[in-house]
């Protein structure tokens, strides 16, 4: 990656070469003790800092320190951006990475949507930042019963008869996200949660994290159509330069049309792990660079199963050794 701006269009992989891909994880661990000295000191992060500086005509990293007890504030989403897009620059030039896909669950889809070249840095961090704003706004009067709660190890089908049994005596529940067997987030009224979590804990499962506000829901069409109307009319997305996997089926996006859907479709779309692995897979990827601060992704069973998996995160960064700049899961 030659500047904070752009990437070159890469070739495409020779016949039995091994393939590379970068995944940008979500939000998780976007905090200001997480990221505040890898901003600050790291050589690939201050540039980005510095134009997110400029566009947002406030300093990032005093914002983001004052909302620090906000995982979900406009600063703590622009840091994870311009980090995560940082790493992926680290991975090129001290690891050698060479990806010929990119993928980003969830959040994850904005630093992929800049590093695949579909937008600007600059374009990049506004749209984060407007998408922040508007999204606030909209959960402060809408949908404010709803929440997305991760399960895990759940016997899959009992999951299923679960959410089956519920829906069917009236209730609302969905799988907003697949992560792995057994391993998934479910959206519901919070009214629900407290029996939903016994619910879980009876059939052998095990309850982890709430959201709130929800995401991936498809009650939440309202805010993808003022997504589109309100945030997304004012940016030109372009057709990637690096193929890009969606996160909601596993599905190739090549097109500039392809990719405004992909990243609108996350407001009221499930996204799908595993169906992203399989098409990595399919595409003959054998190395995976995770850039970004990752405790789940890249340690998913489907994961580890399929890939060599290299962490490039903000802590391993700041080691001294360049040996230690990606870390082998």
């Amino acid at each position: 990656m030659p500047s904070p701006t752009g990437r070159p269009a890469t070739r495409a992989p020779r016949p039995g070469e091994q393939t590379s891909a970068v995944v940008f994880p979500g939000l998780a661990g976007t905090t200001f003790a997480a990221l505040g000295k890898f901003l600050v000191l790291d050589r690939f992060a201050r540039p980005r800092l510095r134009v997110a500086d400029e566009v947002l005509g406030y300093s990032l990293l005093q914002r983001f320190r004052d909302s620090a007890d906000d995982d979900y504030s406009e600063a703590a989403q622009v840091a994870s951006l311009i980090s995560s897009l940082a790493l992926a620059e680290r991975a090129e030039t001290q690891s050698g990475a060479r990806p010929f896909l990119c993928a980003g669950p969830s959040f994850g889809l904005r630093p992929t949507a800049v590093y695949s070249g579909a937008l600007d840095l600059a374009d990049g961090i506004r749209l984060t930042a407007r998408i922040a704003r508007r999204e606030r706004e909209y959960f402060l009067t809408r949908h404010t019963d709803l929440v997305t709660h991760t399960v895990a190890r759940v016997p899959e089908d009992r999951l299923a008869e679960l959410l089956a049994e519920w829906t069917g005596r009236g209730d609302w529940l969905e799988v907003s996200g697949d992560l792995d067997r057994g391993f998934a987030m479910v959206s519901m009224r919070e009214a629900l949660l407290d029996d939903f979590k016994t619910a879980i804990s009876r059939i052998g499962g095990y309850s982890m994290y709430t959201m709130r506000p929800p995401a991936h829901a498809t009650l939440l069409g309202e805010l993808r159509h003022a997504m589109e109307q309100d945030v997304f009319s004012g940016f030109d997305i372009r057709a990637p330069r690096i193929t890009v996997v969606k996160d909601q089926d596993g599905s190739i996006v090549d097109t500039a049309e392809a990719m405004r859907t992909m990243l609108l479709d996350t407001f009221n779309r499930p996204f799908d792990w595993r169906a992203v692995v399989g098409t990595l897979v399919a595409r003959g990827v054998h190395t995976v660079h995770f850039t970004g601060a990752d405790a789940l992704f890249s340690r998913l069973d489907t994961t580890v199963r399929h890939f060599h998996v290299v962490k490039v995160d903000p802590k391993s960064a700041l080691l001294p050794s360049p040996s230690h700049v990606g870390e082998t899961a």
